[in-house]
């Protein structure tokens, strides 16, 4: 995930737990409640196992702000539908017993889909085979979307497709100072905040030798799930079981999505990505998808760019008091260092 949210999501514990008795009854053939429990991984939803006499399900909370009116999800809802039934591993939601697929109780949307069993496995964890795979996987989900969704420039709401700016320099020393301000008036400071302080400095310094290397404006090229990461895909064994967590799904240029997502598959814990692992899965990614390498050279700078300007999980800490995104941050900030010393083979990695 790239940018904080606008609005935050309230942990699980300050959430009310979901009506569930209210929502069985709009899906006579799912039984009677046994047991509903949290599902551990989510930052924008809330996600649970709910088990009935009936067997397993997967109950969803729609809460992110921007995403949580009924008609946004039932566009979602739709797509799933469409790539299951070209064959994507995928897991549509079950219609109520009047045929549709969002429940509205309490002024909460809610869903309810088919309980997928199965894990999350991250880049170190893949195969060459594996990355291949992975690659191959998202380059059908990207022309998958081109036949289900129609034109992205008939795509409705905010959506529709535009140019899409990059950070601006002088917007993130701003912030940068004001994170830094932040770091600083904690009491007492603990590890974390010593290597905010370090990265943001660090950050400073390297922002300022690179600002004139800005990438103009991106037009949308086409729908993209949006949120393309290892927690939003299970596998049993080696293949992919379901591509889950379709919130984000919007036109937006389609190759940055696939090289977003390399490197949160393929980072390892210093901040380093698995070069030899990006190159087998963006082969399979532009043979899957019809990119090519100077769609994939274009991505590269403005993900690249992306990450030098992005400090969402200092974000999400000092500005919003929620640590849920504490674990990510050593990597994710080593990653804008690593890459921009490594830059063109990066570049080369996606392309070649």
């Amino acid at each position: 995930m790239c940018g904080v949210p606008r609005s935050s999501v309230p942990p699980a514990s300050r959430l009310p737990a979901p009506p569930v008795r209210a929502l069985l009854r709009r899906y006579p053939a799912a039984g009677e409640p046994l047991s509903c429990q949290p599902v551990a991984q989510g930052l924008l939803n809330r996600g649970y196992r709910l088990a009935t006499t009936r067997g397993a399900y997967f109950l969803k909370q729609h809460v992110d702000a921007r995403t949580a009116d009924r008609d946004t999800i039932v566009r979602q809802h739709r797509a799933t539908q469409r790539l299951h039934a070209l064959g994507l591993p995928v897991a549509p939601p079950l219609p109520d017993g009047r045929g549709r697929t969002v429940a509205v109780i309490g002024g909460r949307c809610y869903a309810l889909h088919p309980w997928i069993d199965g894990r999350h496995r991250d880049g170190a964890q893949l195969s060459a085979g594996c990355c291949r795979r992975l690659g191959g996987l998202l380059g059908r989900v990207h022309t998958g979307l081109d036949r289900v969704m129609g034109s992205p420039t008939e795509s409705p709401g905010p959506d529709r497709g535009h140019g899409h700016e990059s950070a601006r320099p002088e917007d993130t020393f701003r912030l940068i100072d004001e994170l830094l301000r932040l770091v600083r008036a904690r009491r007492p400071r603990d590890g974390f905040d010593g290597l905010a302080e370090h990265r943001l400095l660090e950050r400073r310094v390297l922002l300022a030798a690179h600002a004139h290397r800005r990438p103009p404006a991106a037009a949308a090229t086409g729908w993209v799930h949006g949120d393309f990461h290892p927690f939003n895909l299970l596998y049993r064994g080696a293949e992919p079981a379901a591509i889950v967590d379709w919130d984000r799904l919007g036109v937006r240029p389609r190759a940055e999505e696939a090289v977003r997502a390399a490197a949160i598959f393929f980072v390892r814990p210093a901040g380093e990505l698995a070069l030899d692992k990006v190159r087998a899965y963006a082969r399979a990614y532009r043979r899957a998808a019809g990119a090519d390498g100077a769609e994939l050279a274009a991505a590269v700078e403005r993900v690249w760019w992306e990450r030098l300007n992005d400090f969402w999980t200092l974000r999400w800490r000092y500005q919003l008091h929620d640590h849920r995104a504490d674990p990510l941050f050593p990597a994710v900030s080593a990653l804008a260092v690593w890459w921009t010393r490594e830059y063109e083979a990066v570049r080369d990695a996606f392309t070649g």
